[in-house]
């Protein structure tokens, strides 16, 4: 009965998102935070279905180079849509990026430091004097001083090394840093790799719980294609949502178009992101649901330690109007 049951809801949400006429399709472009990985299976999974076709929407998926990159890229115009930490699109939008947030991904922040504690590091405190790796334009770079300020330690007591996502593991490895940023959904990898001899810590350990990658528009594009813009949030959560019931055919689709990744490290990546994407509010309210009073968090962390170029209403970065709230995140499909 349960398989009738979600078999009737995907048609119905099938039906809620009435395709546009075919001579409406639009190129639409996404770039990504980073590389490809799990979290971004859902895309590729909702491309493979022709869903964003059916919706009128011929979607190119671009490969990211951080936050950052994404969201001044998408602030900019060069991007209709993007995946960005969202304290991090709030950093730029304070900076003139013409940006807004659609949808949670993370709800829960998934920014971790990782150490070797052979390397003399137990926890932050004592990361003074030591080199820590990603890439410049990380959000947990761009975010150092909140996390250096809530763990009680000098901003400019460590030295940023450049390394690439997939160079993070070999730098620790081979000691040519200290200590590294990634996200929480690749830990299984770094468990593996070294064992006892990880030290971790998430930022939410030390009260800093900001929400973490999201979905995000151009302002005037948002402003300029309203029913279309709709129906890609629809269409998302409705990826999303299909990928916390079975992600097997999500991964597939990403396999299929991306090369180089392990099937087995991806399986592991998303169980810790169905934990990354649940909270009250993705539960009761709608998948990917943002929290005004969150939200108003999230500006003040950004204003109190990054500073704003020119503070704005935190109200116009975000809008949940978009969301299909019959759509939810099911806690049951999380592990405990």
């Amino acid at each position: 009965m349960k398989s009738i049951r979600l078999a009737a809801a995907a048609l119905a949400l099938a039906v809620s998102i009435p395709a546009l006429p075919a001579h409406a399709g639009e190129a639409v472009n996404l770039i990504l935070n980073w590389t490809p990985t799990a979290d971004h299976s859902p895309f590729y999974y909702a491309k493979a279905q022709g869903w964003y076709e059916k919706a009128g929407i011929d979607l190119t998926i671009e490969s990211g180079k951080g936050s950052g990159v994404s969201s001044l890229k998408v602030g900019s115009g060069g991007s209709a849509f993007g995946i960005a930490d969202l304290a991090t699109m709030l950093v730029s939008k304070s900076k003139g990026a013409d940006v807004m947030a659609l949808m949670s991904i993370y709800a829960n922040t998934g920014q971790t430091f990782y150490w070797l504690k052979s390397y003399g590091v137990n926890g932050p405190k004592d990361f003074p004097g030591h080199k820590i790796g990603n890439p410049p334009g990380d959000a947990s770079r761009v975010m150092w001083p909140a996390f250096a300020k809530a763990a009680g330690i000098a901003a400019d007591s460590v030295t940023f090394v450049n390394v690439g996502p997939t160079a993070k593991i070999a730098a620790l490895k081979g000691h040519s840093v200290d200590i590294i940023s990634d996200f929480y959904n690749e830990h299984d990898r770094k468990v593996i790799e070294f064992g006892n001899d990880l030290g971790f810590v998430n930022w939410k350990d030390i009260g800093l719980n900001p929400y973490g990658n999201s979905l995000i528009v151009n302002g005037a594009y948002l402003a300029k294609n309203p029913k279309l813009v709709h129906h890609f949030v629809g269409v998302t959560q409705k990826a999303f949502a299909a990928c916390v019931e079975n992600v097997d055919p999500c991964l597939k689709a990403l396999l299929d178009n991306v090369s180089g990744l392990d099937k087995e490290n991806q399986e592991r990546q998303w169980e810790r992101i169905k934990y990354l994407m649940t909270d009250e509010f993705t539960t009761t309210k709608a998948l990917g649901w943002i929290d005004d009073a969150r939200m108003k968090k999230d500006y003040e962390l950004v204003q109190t330690y990054l500073g704003m170029e020119k503070p704005f209403d935190v109200e116009t970065a975000f809008t949940t109007k978009m969301l299909d709230t019959s759509i939810k995140m099911d806690a049951s499909k999380v592990k405990k």
